[in-house]
């Protein structure tokens, strides 16, 4: 059976003002009633949280509306995703860990309203971005359609971290992004080269403008693009995903070629990969080679 996945990818400006979660609400209420068909809806990084754009100090404001995964802001965005029947993805928030630390952490309910998955950036844009670093990529299981994962933002500049989500059985990666800055087109090339090193779907929503560059682009599991925005405006963007395409590539290999998950045969030599250690930080990560001029 094709497992087809029909996805609503939001393009939009982060919300912001005191009746947010209002605004939102009927944001969603309104992609559902234009495509009563649509399965799930996708939000850019930190979307509910514009109203740090306006402030002399983000950061203070991230730290005054941070809050536990059991706080009301999750409570409400469940409900959002219940009265709505839909997968959701509302973005990211800024979540107050048990020690104190402020993350980012993107949320994922199913269209009961439950909170079926949570991930905080492993990669924050450092030194920009002030946020606690994460520690595990994840994955979650969508009944009947398969396995999805998220990352956010800066995550798609480290291959390591699509690579595991993949590794953790997700066919399909939803990065979710607030890029204000030039290197958005480096990132529209990130996207295509983590789906094809992965074999996944790699759908990268971004933010409009303002602040954001928006040119969002959902990409196929050879690298094959299915849509790209070129402008930063708002734009709602409905895929129809087919799963199944990457059980197919993963088969006969990208191209008909490359079967990268049929790499390693069970007698090779076991392959040490240890580029941080555990850090990457001055004195603990090095590239192994620092001397240009010594090519060895």
């Amino acid at each position: 059976m094709t497992r087809l996945w029909r996805t609503a990818l939001v393009q939009a400006r982060p919300v912001s003002g005191a009746d947010r979660l209002a605004k939102f609400a009927d944001d969603v209420a309104g992609i559902l009633k234009d495509r009563p068909d649509t399965q799930m809806v996708v939000f850019p990084e930190v979307h509910l949280l514009g109203d740090k754009d306006g402030e002399d100090d983000p950061w203070a404001f991230f730290a005054r509306v941070a809050e536990p995964l059991t706080g009301p802001l999750v409570a409400a965005l469940g409900q959002v995703a219940a009265d709505a029947g839909a997968w959701l993805v509302p973005g990211s928030i800024a979540e107050r860990g048990a020690d104190g630390r402020i993350f980012n952490t993107a949320l994922v309910y199913n269209p009961e309203g439950r909170l079926v998955s949570s991930y905080r950036k492993v990669f924050p844009w450092r030194p920009h971005e002030p946020w606690a670093s994460g520690t595990d990529f994840t994955a979650f299981d969508v009944p009947q359609a398969g396995r999805m994962g998220i990352n956010i933002c800066y995550d798609s500049w480290f291959p390591e971290a699509t690579r595991q989500i993949a590794w953790h059985g997700a066919e399909v990666v939803l990065n979710i992004v607030k890029t204000t800055t030039p290197d958005r087109a480096q990132e529209l090339v990130l996207a295509r080269a983590n789906a094809i090193a992965n074999q996944v779907f790699y759908l990268s929503v971004n933010a409009a403008g303002p602040p954001g560059r928006g040119q969002s682009i959902y990409v196929g599991p050879e690298g094959e693009v299915l849509a790209e925005i070129t402008h930063a405006e708002r734009e709602v963007t409905h895929l129809v995903l087919d799963l199944d395409r990457v059980s197919e590539v993963r088969t006969r290999g990208t191209a008909g070629l490359n079967r990268m998950w049929q790499q390693l045969h069970a007698d090779d030599d076991p392959i040490d990969l240890p580029a941080y250690n555990g850090h990457m930080a001055q004195g603990h990560w090095q590239p192994r080679n620092p001397n240009p001029g010594d090519h060895r």
